[in-house]
């Protein structure tokens, strides 16, 4: 863990940073990594936006929390409208609806009420980071179930948008709209893939829904068996660190070089999940079941769906913070990345530009399992 700076209290900032989602996995890596005194041009005042109160994992972070839901445009007008400070903004997070098109029209409100909040009334505002995915290469979750990957990876920034809904789209071309309102503002586009990190409070963690798994097949005297497909047991496949996501961020918003473009993020190696699955079983210290061509196969959702009465002996049992099983366990998303052949991207565009940052994936699996357990998330 890094360590804040000594000193006096009344310091002098040099960046003045909101971030929208700040509970989110991303959001969270941004507010452990901002305040620090060795960060570029830090240590950074920080204020962190999310829709619920507070949370504990979240209290030692020394970031102003702002609880606030950025789909209802009085509330954001409100709260953030007062952040006259603003240098920079990074936008870390999304609403998931039934459709794609459900998900342009909300995730384009909460965007544009941020920005008709902030850009007004921060007259120093100087960069807008805005984070996005991998699924602007693939489209969407229901083309990414149905495996109908228009472009072949390795990706690379220059591929063409998919003639196809897709939030991301609509969050760029209001980002773009939106920069020309001031002059001087610029812009950063952040695409990472599969994203390691903490946060109990993010709809895509798969690490959370893979450490509550495998505590339920260590509770009940289970092996660990793998729920996904052969394809994506024996394929090459890559991540993205959360801490790296945010250093990458954090780079696009204070370097000239990186200004007004996209990059891929990610962690610059490939794994199999067969090699992670053996580290998974390692740390829980149960049996490696692997991946099991033979018998019925079912989803992790499935597989989940009664578990819940054992989830609260285990939270009881081990002393865990209070929550429930559906809440630890997005087994959708793990499903989705389960399901699929290993998709790869190309980190070169970050690289010709000057970043040069990088995880070792393996390594980086094995530190987020023990912040979760060390927050008590997972036993």
């Amino acid at each position: 863990m890094r360590k804040l700076e000594d000193g006096n209290p009344s310091r002098k900032y040099q960046k003045f940073a909101l971030i929208i989602g700040v509970t989110g996995i991303v959001g969270n890596s941004l507010a452990e990594i901002l305040p620090l005194h060795d960060t570029p041009e830090g240590p950074w005042k920080v204020y962190g936006v999310a829709r619920r109160p507070r949370p504990s994992w979240n209290d030692d972070y020394p970031i102003d929390y702002i609880q606030c839901d950025v789909s209802d445009p009085e509330q954001t007008q409100s709260k953030l409208s007062t952040l006259t400070d603003l240098t920079h903004l990074f936008y870390v997070t999304w609403a998931n609806c039934e459709t794609e098109s459900e998900n342009c029209d909300i995730n384009g409100k909460m965007f544009t009420n941020v920005l008709n909040a902030v850009i007004p009334n921060a007259p120093n505002l100087q960069h807008i980071c805005l984070q996005t995915g991998r699924k602007h290469y693939i489209g969407s979750l229901e083309a990414i179930m149905a495996k109908k990957f228009v472009h072949d990876p390795p990706f690379h920034e220059d591929l063409p948008r998919l003639d196809s809904p897709n939030f991301y789209y609509t969050l760029e071309d209001i980002l773009f709209k939106e920069v020309e309102k001031k002059e001087g503002l610029t812009w950063s586009i952040h695409r990472p893939g599969v994203i390691f990190g903490f946060s109990p409070n993010s709809m895509m963690n798969i690490l959370l829904g893979l450490c509550a798994y495998a505590s339920i097949c260590k509770h009940e005297g289970q092996p660990l068996t793998f729920p996904g497909t052969k394809e994506a047991w024996n394929s090459f496949t890559d991540a993205s660190d959360a801490d790296l996501i945010a250093e990458h961020q954090i780079w696009a918003a204070v370097d000239p070089i990186a200004k007004n473009e996209a990059f891929n993020i990610s962690n610059g190696d490939v794994f199999k999940w067969k090699h992670l699955w053996k580290i998974l079983a390692e740390q829980f210290e149960v049996e490696n079941g692997g991946f099991r061509e033979d018998g019925e196969k079912k989803s992790l959702g499935e597989m989940m769906k009664d578990k819940g009465g054992v989830w609260d002996e285990i939270v009881k049992e081990k002393g865990l913070l209070v929550n429930k099983l559906e809440e630890v366990g997005k087994w959708w998303f793990v499903d989705v990345v389960l399901s699929n052949e290993g998709m790869l991207d190309i980190m070169n565009k970050s690289k010709e530009h000057g970043f040069l940052g990088f995880r070792n994936t393996k390594s980086c699996f094995v530190s987020w399992i023990d912040k979760i357990k060390c927050s008590k998330i997972v036993p």
